[in-house]
C-alpha cells in the first residue's frame, strides 16, 4: 500500500472543491429528511460561509490535501477543527477520497496521522459526524476506535 502526506490546502483547491462540497452536503441532507431539496443548497451554503469564512485560512479551522507520497498524487481532503471547549479536541467536518481511489487504505492512513497531528497540538479526542447511511465509513471508525456518543433514528413512513 502507497503511504501518504498530508499537505495543507491551498486557496485555489479550496475555490475548486467548495461548490462540489456544497452540493454533496446539501444532498447528504435532503437524503436524510433534513432539509428539503428547495432549500439545501442555500443552506449548505451558508453553513459552508459561516464555518469558513476564510477558506482553508480560517482560524482554528485545517484542511489538508491527502497525497499519495510516491507520485504526489492528490487521492482526497481531510478538514477539521480544533476545539478548546469543553477539552481541548479536534472535530473532523469532512474526510474524503475521491472515488478512484478508495478501498486502498488512504482514509485509514489520514485518520492515524491525524492521530499524530492531535497528540502533537495537545488534543485528548477526535470527534466526527457520520450520516447513517453512510455504511462504507461506519466500519473503518469503528474499528480505528471511534464509538458512537449518540444516535438518532429515524422511520420514513410511505
Amino acid at each position: 500500500m502507497e503511504t501518504i502526506d498530508l499537505v495543507p490546502f491551498t486557496q485555489e483547491q479550496f475555490d475548486a472543491w467548495l461548490p462540489r462540497a456544497i452540493a454533496e452536503y446539501a444532498h447528504e441532507h435532503v437524503s436524510t429528511g433534513r432539509w428539503s431539496e428547495a432549500e439545501s443548497i442555500e443552506k449548505s451554503r451558508a453553513e459552508h460561509e459561516r464555518l469558513l469564512p476564510q477558506g482553508p485560512a480560517t482560524p482554528g479551522h485545517r484542511m489538508w490535501s491527502i497525497v499519495r507520497a510516491g507520485d504526489h498524487q492528490p487521492v482526497g481532503l481531510l478538514w477539521i477543527q480544533v476545539q478548546d471547549k469543553p477539552t481541548p479536541r479536534a472535530f473532523i467536518y469532512n474526510i474524503e477520497i475521491d472515488p478512484e481511489f478508495r478501498r486502498r487504505g488512504y482514509a485509514r492512513q489520514a485518520m492515524t496521522r491525524l492521530e499524530e497531528e492531535a497528540r502533537r497540538l495537545g488534543l485528548g479526542s477526535i470527534g466526527l459526524h457520520v450520516f447513517g447511511h453512510n455504511t462504507a465509513a461506519r466500519p473503518l471508525y469503528e474499528e480505528l476506535g471511534y464509538v458512537a456518543t449518540n444516535i438518532n433514528m429515524a422511520k420514513k413512513l410511505a
